[in-house]
């Protein structure tokens, strides 16, 4: 089992950096605000603020080094991402994980984050926080949105299950294993490197936005080439949002692209779980954590295990 990271107490310090797209100061002031609700103590990293010309938030070298001193830092107890974009796979390799290893500590955010989850589960077997981040986080977001609230719930080891409905895609059953995934497209870029490892027996949940439907194909096909569909203990399907189509129509919607793509399979199958770039409804969940999952005729339920 993956190794879980101490959860939060109050008055631990916490930074925000950011590996990917640039963000102003006032745009992560909110986020700021809610871990500070939170009884957390914030600090933000050199990537934060920045007036680069171009769209990432610093050179590699500077947004790599920027995360690898709040990894070594003793006193820093999380690192939440600002924002994706693009841009964290090409710093994940230029990482330094020795402290890490020897002290584990939540990495916490989602999209193009996805690329650091599934390299801290993948290749140090530590679990990390798929969440929401400071970019989506504004003044009128609310303490109590499924947004904040769960990552509340995951940061202080207050797990609660997250139920919703059915859907006519739904293969019934039950799995009891690790949860991995995140963005589709992302986990499609690390496909054949060491971020992105056997998900035999694992619980893969996917989720995007504004992507061309005949895209979503060829990834959902590239997975299953890869083996990453076949031994599945389950699929979760999550948001996928805004999704796009060509003058000639694909002919299929996404939901039946990813339920094409693992109907030859008999592992349980749901989608609407309530994740991904949905704003305030973007539930989090600790990417790494065993999880049980049940695919029912009325519903579906996802709870986590500490």
């Amino acid at each position: 089992m993956a190794t879980l990271p101490n959860f939060l107490q109050p008055n631990d310090r916490v930074a925000i950096v950011s590996s990917a797209r640039k963000i102003s100061n006032a745009e992560v002031e909110p986020f700021k605000r809610i871990l500070q609700s939170f009884g957390l103590e914030v600090v933000t990293g050199k990537t934060i603020g920045t007036a680069t010309e171009y769209q990432l938030a610093a050179t590699d070298a500077e947004r790599a080094a920027d995360l690898q001193a709040m990894l070594d830092a003793e006193d820093v107890k999380a690192v939440f991402f600002a924002r994706g974009g693009y841009g964290s796979v090409r710093v994940v390799d230029l990482i330094d994980r020795t402290a890490f290893l020897k002290r584990p500590k939540w990495l916490v955010g989602y999209s193009d984050v996805t690329v650091f989850l599934a390299d801290s589960f993948f290749r140090c077997d530590v679990a990390a926080i798929h969440a929401t981040m400071a970019i989506n986080v504004l003044e009128t977001t609310a303490l109590n949105a499924p947004s904040v609230e769960t990552l509340r719930q995951c940061l202080f080891g207050d797990f609660q299950p997250i139920a919703w409905g059915t859907h006519p895609y739904n293969r019934l059953g039950e799995a009891d294993a690790e949860v991995v995934g995140g963005n589709l497209s992302v986990l499609y870029s690390l496909l054949s490197s060491c971020s992105f490892g056997e998900t035999d027996g694992k619980i893969l949940v996917i989720e995007d936005v504004d992507e061309y439907l005949y895209h979503a194909d060829r990834m959902m096909m590239a997975l299953k080439r890869a083996g990453k569909l076949s031994n599945l203990s389950a699929l979760v399907v999550g948001a996928f949002s805004d999704m796009r189509d060509n003058e000639i129509g694909w002919g299929k919607g996404i939901n039946e692209i990813i339920y094409e793509a693992v109907n030859e399979y008999s592992y349980p199958v749901c989608f609407g779980f309530p994740f991904g770039h949905i704003g305030e409804m973007n539930h989090a969940f600790v990417h790494g954590a065993r999880t049980k999952l049940a695919v029912g005729a009325t519903g579906c339920r996802f709870d986590q295990m500490k």
